[in-house]
C-alpha cells in the first residue's frame, strides 16, 4: 500500500524548494500530486504539469459531484484564487507513492479522505528571525514589495502552525532548515526511504 507524503511549513520555511528537490529524485519513487487552480498560467508553466489550470465553474461541477478532497482560496490583488486537491483518478495508493505540499489544514483533509495511516507529515521548520529574514528578502526583489500583505502571512502561519494545532496533527517528526538546506533536504530523504522500506535509520 502506498502512501503520501506531505510536506508543510510557515511561510518562508523553504518548503518549496525542497518539495521539488524530492519530487526530482528518482530513487525516491514519488510521484506529484497535481492540484487544480483558478490562477492564470504563468510564462514556462504548462497546463496539467505545475497545475490544472480550470474556471470557477469546473471547481464547480468537481464540488457537484463530491469529488473535493480539500480546497483553499487565498485573496490576492488580482482577485481570490483557489486551489483544490480532486479525487480525479490520479491517486493510486495501491500502487504508488506520492508527494503533495500544502497546509496544516489540507493535510488534515486528506487524513479524513484517505485514513491517517496513509499520510506521512514532513514538517519544515525554521526559526521565526530566520523566516522574517528571508521573508523580507523575498519581498525586496518584488516589482511592488507588499509588506503588510508579507506581514499577514507571517502572522497567520504562527497561527496556523501553532504548537498546539501542531499537537493536535500528531506532528512528531520536523525537518529543521534553519542551516544548510542540503542537510535538511537529505534528512528528509532518507526518512522518506525509511518509511517506504528502503532504508534503516
Amino acid at each position: 500500500m502506498g502512501r503520501i507524503f506531505y510536506v508543510m511549513g510557515k511561510s518562508s520555511s523553504g518548503k518549496d524548494t525542497i518539495f521539488e528537490e524530492l519530487i526530482n529524485r528518482d530513487e525516491l519513487g514519488l510521484k506529484n500530486i497535481i492540484l487544480y487552480t483558478t490562477r492564470p498560467i504563468r510564462a514556462k508553466e504548462t497546463d496539467g504539469v505545475q497545475y490544472h489550470f480550470v474556471d470557477e465553474e469546473k471547481l464547480h461541477e468537481f464540488e457537484r459531484a463530491d469529488r473535493i478532497i480539500e480546497m483553499r482560496a487565498y485573496h490576492t490583488v488580482q482577485g481570490i484564487w483557489k486551489y483544490a486537491t480532486v479525487d480525479d483518478g490520479q491517486i493510486d495508493l495501491e500502487r504508488h507513492d506520492y508527494l503533495a505540499i500544502g497546509t496544516l489544514v489540507s493535510y488534515e483533509k486528506l487524513q479524513e479522505y484517505f485514513g491517517a495511516d496513509m499520510l506521512v507529515p514532513i514538517y519544515i521548520e525554521v526559526s521565526d528571525d530566520n523566516r522574517l529574514e528571508r521573508a523580507l528578502k523575498r519581498e525586496r526583489k518584488q516589482a511592488n514589495p507588499d509588506y503588510e500583505e508579507m506581514c499577514r502571512r507571517f502572522l497567520a502561519d504562527s497561527r496556523d502552525f501553532s504548537e498546539e494545532n501542531i499537537r493536535k496533527a500528531q506532528i512528531e517528526k520536523r525537518f529543521c532548515n534553519d542551516g544548510d538546506r542540503e542537510i535538511c533536504i537529505e534528512e528528509a530523504a532518507s526518512y522518506i526511504k525509511h518509511i517506504k522500506g528502503l532504508v534503516l535509520l
